[in-house]
């Protein structure tokens, strides 16, 4: 198809310098004392689950909270440029409101006053929504996405809109989030503000979007937990789109009690959204307590992992022998293939790419990156080639959207002697941002893509849930991902399983080691 690939020219380093322009709110200059930092470190580093059960005693606010977070994202935001916006005044407004409601005993729901960060591709009412794109820079929804009404619904408070690859597809108009574990690593996309947001304790939790890994990937790269539900069970109506074949919605924490808990709040069925399902409603919290001792583990060795480097062999190996220990078996199994499904591609499904540009394109080419007017223009040129019909372009597209729909269809039938599957979520830890803009502006052809080496895209085809959680470290102190994942709604099952390997292993007590005085590398060295 000729398509530039999902992670092509990505983060550039004048991008990085030009484009950055964060807007914050309700941020003050003074400087803060070593003691109000560590009282500070300690309130914004509870976990998701820990805050709300101190909201619900009384033992902190909603305002302790957010001041909490925004203290921390004034320190190291500009280390990590995780948020394009900052809700500074408006989050410390809902965290008074919240507070009130608090002292008369009333709370909205579970997150009641919890600072969430929304990946900003999420639409909010009377708050600019960019997609990391100068496309957007000014667009600010009158609605808000379903998911973020469902959120505000149980009381969260909206701490920020965190940044993103452009479009979820490119380099980010307002300059690339750095790795918390490591600021001249990559934490890999889209949703890597969203990520680094949780990671450096900037939020509680997030939500991210997913098309071909996006919640998955950043959540391994910055050590933290990523889920994407079963399609169509998170309602995406709202979501700025890439593939809405593909795109799911998800939660971003710290761990899988708060990632199931956020999941309670955004499942649901959506009449009005196209790609939502029907489904019963479950209860994801209660889920997390089922004994995972009967489960019957899959390892899909080929070709998941393929080409894996040392340090992510050896923390996976490791986690699979633990799993082992807890569960009744593990065995070597396959999946159906979904090798025609690249990148550059999609088996014509990336059609869907630019179907939702097509106009903003024609009008306005110049506000779009680099990296996605190529992309975009690509797009239009195979759409339009002379000796490619547009009526054969349709039949492909119909042709290989019932494929797809089949494949999802029949899927569930490989787990016969096997509950859930269990895999690397990415097959190389975390490369050098300098080694990774080299390698993506290199026109040399590369077999493998080493960018491209990651095992989340198959399950957004195959449109089934799967979690990433941290399951060890490189050498160098990089997070490796593990990524679990099984039949449609199976996220009771994923959740136990990943919680049960959390508890026993405890990388999720691990955090990246940002300090006020740590130095921001360039990209490229001197």
């Amino acid at each position: 198809m000729g398509y530039l690939t999902r992670r092509q020219f990505s983060r550039t380093a004048g991008a990085t310098a030009a484009a950055f322009s964060l807007r914050s709110v309700g941020f003050s200059s003074t400087s803060t004392s070593a003691s109000e930092i560590d009282d500070t470190d300690k309130i914004a580093g509870l976990s998701l689950t820990e805050a709300v059960r101190q909201i619900r005693s009384g033992a902190v606010t909603s305002t302790q909270l957010t001041k909490a977070c925004l203290e921390r994202i004034r320190i190291y935001n500009p280390k990590i440029d995780a948020y394009i916006t900052v809700l500074g005044e408006q989050a410390l407004a809902q965290a008074a409101q919240m507070d009130s409601e608090q002292k008369g005993n009333k709370f909205r729901g579970p997150l009641h006053g919890i600072p969430i960060a929304l990946k900003d591709n999420i639409d909010t009412a009377g708050i600019r929504t960019t997609a990391a794109s100068k496309v957007y820079d000014d667009r600010i929804p009158t609605e808000d996405a379903v998911v973020t009404r469902r959120l505000q619904a149980v009381g969260a408070v909206f701490i920020g809109k965190a940044n993103l690859d452009e479009f979820a597809d490119a380099v980010s108009y307002f300059g690339s989030v750095r790795n918390p574990w490591g600021l001249d690593r990559d934490p890999s996309g889209s949703s890597s503000g969203s990520a680094a947001a949780v990671a450096a304790d900037l939020a509680y939790g997030a939500l991210g979007t997913d098309t071909g890994g996006s919640v998955r990937l950043p959540a391994a790269y910055c050590g933290v937990v990523g889920i994407k539900p079963t399609y169509g069970l998170v309602p995406i109506r709202g979501i700025v789109p890439l593939a809405f074949s593909l795109d799911h919605c998800g939660p971003i924490t710290r761990t899988v009690d708060d990632a199931a808990l956020m999941l309670n709040q955004l499942a649901g069925y959506d009449k009005l959204d196209i790609t939502s399902v029907q489904h019963p409603k479950e209860d994801y919290v209660a889920a997390l307590q089922q004994p995972v001792n009967g489960f019957r583990l899959g390892i899909p060795r080929a070709p998941f992992f393929d080409q894996v480097d040392d340090d992510t062999s050896k923390a996976v190996e490791a986690a699979i022998k633990v799993l082992g220990k807890m569960t009744k078996s593990t065995r070597d199994v396959s999946l159906p293939s979904t090798s025609s499904y690249t990148w550059a591609s999609l088996n014509s499904i990336g059609n869907e790419i630019y179907a939702y540009h097509e106009q903003l394109f024609d009008a306005s080419p110049g506000r779009y990156s680099l990296a996605l007017r190529l992309q975009l223009q690509a797009m239009k040129d195979d759409l339009n080639s002379p000796t490619n019909s547009a009526s054969a372009r349709v039949s492909s597209y119909i042709r290989h959207r019932a494929d797809m729909e089949l494949l999802r269809r029949t899927v569930d039938d490989a787990f016969t002697d096997f509950d859930l599957v269990v895999l690397p979520t990415l097959r190389i830890i975390p490369q050098k941002l300098s080694f990774v803009i080299d390698t993506e502006e290199s026109t040399k052809p590369r077999n493998p893509n080493v960018m491209d080496l990651d095992n989340c895209t198959p399950f957004n085809i195959f449109g089934l849930p799967a979690i990433s959680i941290p399951c060890g470290f490189s050498r160098d102190e990089m997070p490796v991902g593990l990524m679990i994942a099984g039949p449609h709604f199976s996220e009771g099952k994923i959740l136990a399983l990943a919680r049960a390997y959390e508890l026993e292993t405890k990388w999720d007590l691990r955090r990246p080691p940002l300090k006020p005085d740590t130095p921001v590398p360039p990209i490229r060295p001197a």
